[in-house]
């Protein structure tokens, strides 16, 4: 794919985007993440608490985020949630973490222009491909990450090299695609979905880092990690059983032939 830069004084794709950022007890990290993102230049910045009892509301607002409640648990839930009622004037959504995990370099978010302007409906970052990035992955992340994406070569041809949460999409697009899962599922439905509508992806390798402050509510517990896990493969599942469901269907349907020549 060809990349081209814009026209001088042409809109930067950050203008036009609202960042998404589920929450969930990250009063110590989320004020942080909201005034990043800002001073990158986003048109805005949408906090979904979902279920929080600390001060993450009251911390989020002062750091400058519209926040907005879903009180059904769940990332998918959270997610979800934040495309409602979307703003005019911005045309993509930026999917982020509230622990301080996920962000783009001014350099980084360059690249992520270009390819923009290049035509794409969604573009997924990469934190293993950087070895400065990878590093602050866990193994259970690294494992998970690896059987995930074998799986959805497998079944759907496309060789991914991550699973994160960094995910910029054009919000209509992603309307379309109807997503149900509201759980840990939600990203993975989103890049098989997107892949049955053909869409254009684009992976490019992002920086990872620690989190802000505490430890992640998936990798920092076993219990979590085991949820997280039942969640993403139950949906792989879901999903391939109705790719099959649909492929049976297409093969059985009855073949009609004309006397015409």
């Amino acid at each position: 794919m060809s990349i081209h830069f814009p026209p001088a004084g042409a809109e930067s794709f950050l203008e036009r985007t609202a960042v998404v950022i589920p929450a969930l007890n990250e009063e110590e990290c989320v004020a942080g993440v909201v005034r990043q993102w800002l001073a990158l230049g986003v048109r805005r910045v949408r906090v979904v608490d979902n279920g929080s009892t600390d001060a993450t509301v009251r911390v989020a607002s002062a750091a400058g985020a519209e926040v907005i409640s879903e009180p059904l648990r769940g990332y998918g839930a959270a997610a979800w949630r934040g495309l409602q009622e979307w703003p005019e004037d911005c045309e993509w959504v930026l999917f982020s973490s509230a622990d301080g995990s996920d962000r783009l370099s001014r350099e980084e978010a360059d690249v992520w222009r270009c390819t923009v302007d290049a035509g794409v409906e969604i573009i997924l970052g990469d934190r293993v491909s950087l070895p400065d990035s990878s590093r602050h992955l866990k193994p259970i992340q690294r494992f998970g990450n690896r059987l995930c994406c074998s799986v959805i070569a497998a079944h759907w041809g496309r060789r991914f090299r991550d699973m994160a949460s960094l995910r910029l999409v054009r919000h209509h697009a992603l309307m379309q695609l109807q997503l149900a899962d509201r759980g840990f599922g939600w990203n993975v439905e989103m890049q098989v979905r997107a892949l049955e509508y053909g869409w254009r992806m684009v992976e490019l390798p992002v920086g990872h880092h620690p989190r802000l402050s505490g430890e992640s509510k998936i990798s920092g517990s076993w219990c979590g990690t085991v949820r997280a896990g039942r969640g993403i493969l139950r949906t792989l599942l879901q999903l391939w059983l109705l790719q099959r469901t649909r492929t049976t269907r297409l093969t059985k349907a009855p073949v009609h032939t004309s006397d015409r020549v």
